[in-house]
């Protein structure tokens, strides 16, 4: 049975109510029957402890989420877009991660979307029924224009909501890479996607509440998928921000001392170059490492597709 079929099967199913109960994520655990009798203290030790044990689930998905970065990293290479799918909590984490890429990395809007279960309404307050239509979610990913050089990344805790079902069977229709992102073990996302990639948080403190460890994993692989992606893709040096868009004055303190960092320039010639360069600290290291203008940096970035590691060398060049 290959991935289209069962893709397409999923966004058909609909699971009776003793599949859901069967997931490890809406579990409920005997030990924590009296949470609502804990006082304040406890509660926040209870929830801190399990908490503390996603890093460890996350880290143990480290292949599978290593495999997903560089699917992306292909597809973004070749010109492609990264798009979040989610519903929910999920879909609210995308919308983060994509609207931070933009001025952490630089990338033009649009170049990491998120697409969200009932539209932007949704991010700040609930759709009620949206995420059981899969051809909503088809419909929308749809929209989107997809196509094979694009990477989408589908996110369910669960790893069955219909929503997401249909916008990935619609993803691999239309030949773009499919990723899909779940906390439970062996998932319909799983098997209907090119690459899996299952966080095994477990039961929740409040049982099935899976905005809580499941979305705290879910933060994690996309903070990992795109920062991962962005470096491959040249939009650091070393580990500085080099694309940083300095809109306001704590992004411009922030770009004058990346360029500092990466040069050892006076705070004056710092100045200077991040002025000429219209405040790009990618562009002003390159001139101050190289000796050239504003415009000669530029060239040499477009030509080395914007990596100042390619135009500099492999080591770094620091004070």
């Amino acid at each position: 049975m290959n991935n289209s079929y069962r893709a397409q099967k999923a966004v058909d199913r609909r699971e009776a109510p003793a599949d859901l109960d069967r997931l490890e994520t809406e579990q409920s655990r005997p030990d924590l029957a009296d949470l609502d009798l804990r006082s304040t203290r406890e509660l926040v030790a209870q929830i801190a402890a399990e908490d503390a044990l996603v890093p460890a689930a996350t880290a143990a998905a480290g292949e599978a989420i290593t495999a997903a970065v560089d699917a992306v990293v292909d597809r973004l290479g070749r010109g492609g877009r990264l798009i979040y799918v989610g519903a929910g909590t999920p879909g609210r984490l995308a919308g983060v991660d994509a609207a931070e890429c933009v001025p952490t990395f630089g990338v033009a809007p649009g170049l990491v979307v998120a697409l969200m279960a009932g539209g932007p309404a949704a991010l700040v307050s609930a759709v009620e029924g949206i995420e059981d239509d899969p051809d909503a979610g088809a419909a929308d990913l749809r929209g989107l224009s997809v196509g094979e050089l694009d990477a989408v990344v589908g996110i369910a805790a669960s790893g069955r909501t219909p929503y997401v079902l249909g916008a990935m069977a619609a993803a691999r229709a239309a030949g773009a890479v499919t990723i899909g992102l779940s906390n439970n073990p062996g998932t319909i996302l799983s098997a209907a996607v090119d690459f899996p990639i299952e966080v095994l948080t477990g039961p929740e403190v409040v049982a099935g509440s899976t905005r809580m460890k499941a979305g705290t994993a879910q933060k994690l692989v996309l903070n990992a998928i795109s920062t991962a992606a962005m470096v491959r893709l040249g939009k650091t040096y070393g580990n500085l921000m080099v694309d940083v868009k300095a809109t306001n004055g704590k992004l411009r303190q922030r770009a004058q001392r990346i360029v500092l960092e990466a040069t050892g320039a006076s705070p004056a010639e710092a100045a200077g170059a991040l002025d000429a360069s219209g405040w790009h600290a990618k562009t002003a290291i390159v001139m101050l490492l190289k000796g050239v203008s504003a415009a000669e940096a530029r060239v040499l970035l477009e030509e080395h597709a914007g990596s100042v590691r390619a135009i500099l060398g492999a080591a770094p060049v620091r004070p």
